[in-house]
């Protein structure tokens, strides 16, 4: 086999670069540009090379090509994708079309792993080697590795049918031409593949969102005395947070507010976890401390202990007939009560979130409610979502948008609508970085009131 370079041969060719052929130095850098710039534009591997073949036959004359692989094979043997004998193959689609060699030239090139011209193809063909088929027809070649993770796992082999055609000096600058391009091309190659893995995972996680939604009350209960708006966004497919409401006797009813820790699939997990063990209590959700220990318990004995997940929730009984509230919560942001034009937080202890410490003993405390009253219960992913500057949205200015103008939160819905509204000026655009939940809640005068989304 010939040796890469030869000092008799360097003297023998006055150009030294590919691109001389091209024209002045201008002509050159015009080439480049152009060449860059419509790779730049591919997003199709095929067409990627294609393209490049054609531009680089501009360069650097051969009368016939071979593309060589050697992923996922064993030595001795080299997989041909291209010969420009077949016609145009697209070796991703049809790899199992494409034909493997057994030893013989082309597989000792492609795993030397060297540069290499060879001014004479018929003295390094032995009988019998399966590289005849592609090569006979040539008198020189010259081979060129295309490297990835430091092995030579693919080649690409030029052939000119006259011996001693091709130029030693223009080797290195060939190899790093053609490596560049193969860099580019695997690139656009793990790209399109990580593009299909997405949607797939996008159609699981739009399926998990799904059923998470389906989690979630189809419609919002109508309490007399009380009207209702709710608010539910994730910030990615699947979410973390979670809200339910239960019906009690004597007509009280349960309002639960949830939110797992983290957000994505493995929150969405939990919630519906969470969501299952709130639903299997043997009798009535009731106090709202029974509930929160119910959770607890089984959430720390089955799936969250040494885990890191842990759920802050929530949970409060209205009685429309004594407009009282009892809650107890768990780790959760406190309940905000706007009255008389003013907003804040209403005290109550809190304890650990669920899945902590299966003995965490819940307390409930009780809170006498009056026509007018407006409830916020809400998830950290509104009083902690970020501007673009990286300021917290925070409690005060839920409580000022809450609060509305002139002290007049107005209804619940116009309540609900106002926080988001400010929340979203206040974003600017910055993406969600955490689920969010908004639940608002008016004492009203009427027994017939209802709830509502918006």
């Amino acid at each position: 086999m010939s040796d890469v370079v030869t000092s008799a041969q360097q003297g023998a060719h006055q150009r030294t670069s590919m691109l001389a052929g091209i024209g002045d130095a201008a002509e050159q850098l015009r080439f480049v540009v152009e060449t860059v710039r419509e790779l730049s534009a591919q997003d199709d591997p095929q067409g990627m090379v294609r393209y490049y073949g054609t531009r680089m036959r501009t360069l650097l004359p051969s009368d016939g090509y071979l593309s060589l692989s050697r992923r996922e094979l064993s030595a001795p043997l080299v997989r041909v994708t291209r010969f420009s004998g077949w016609g145009e193959v697209n070796p991703w689609k049809q790899k199992d079309r494409l034909p493997v060699l057994d030893g013989g030239l082309l597989s000792r090139l492609i795993y030397a792993g060297e540069p290499v011209v060879i001014d004479d193809l018929a003295s390094e063909l032995a009988e019998g080697d399966p590289a005849a088929e592609f090569l006979a027809a040539y008198g020189s070649a010259v081979a060129i590795p295309l490297f990835d993770g430091g092995e030579s796992l693919n080649m690409v082999v030029l052939m000119r049918t006259g011996a001693g055609a091709f130029v030693r000096e223009y080797l290195p600058e060939h190899t790093w031409m053609a490596n560049l391009f193969g860099r580019a091309t695997q690139n656009l190659v793990l790209h399109e593949e990580v593009r299909r893995a997405y949607e797939r995972v996008d159609r699981e996680l739009k399926t998990v969102a799904d059923i998470q939604r389906s989690l979630l009350p189809t419609e919002l209960p109508r309490i007399p005395g009380l009207e209702i708006a709710a608010d539910y966004q994730t910030s990615t497919r699947a979410g973390g947070d979670y809200y339910d409401f239960f019906r009690l006797h004597d007509g009280r009813w349960g309002i639960l507010i949830a939110d797992v820790s983290g957000h994505g699939t493995p929150a969405a997990v939990i919630m519906a976890v969470t969501h299952s063990i709130a639903h299997m209590m043997d009798d009535a959700p009731d106090p709202p401390s029974k509930l929160l220990g119910h959770v607890n318990r089984h959430l720390t004995d089955r799936y969250t202990m040494g885990s890191g997940t842990f759920v802050t929730a929530l949970y409060a009984i209205y009685d429309p007939a004594a407009r009282r509230l009892a809650w107890a919560a768990a780790g959760h942001p406190p309940i905000r009560l706007v009255r008389n034009g003013v907003a804040g937080a209403i005290d109550g202890e809190h304890r650990l979130p669920l899945g902590i410490d299966r003995d965490e003993q819940y307390v409930d405390s009780e809170y006498d409610l009056r026509v007018g009253d407006t409830l916020v219960l809400y998830t950290d992913g509104i009083t902690e979502a970020r501007n673009p500057r990286g300021d917290m949205f925070t409690e005060r200015r839920m409580d000022e948008a809450a609060a509305g103008p002139n002290g007049s939160p107005g209804s619940a819905g116009a309540c609900a609508q106002r926080i988001l509204a400010t929340l979203e000026s206040f974003r600017a655009g910055r993406p969600l970085g955490d689920d969010r939940t908004l639940l608002v809640l008016k004492v009203t005068e009427g027994p017939d009131e209802g709830g509502g989304g918006i």
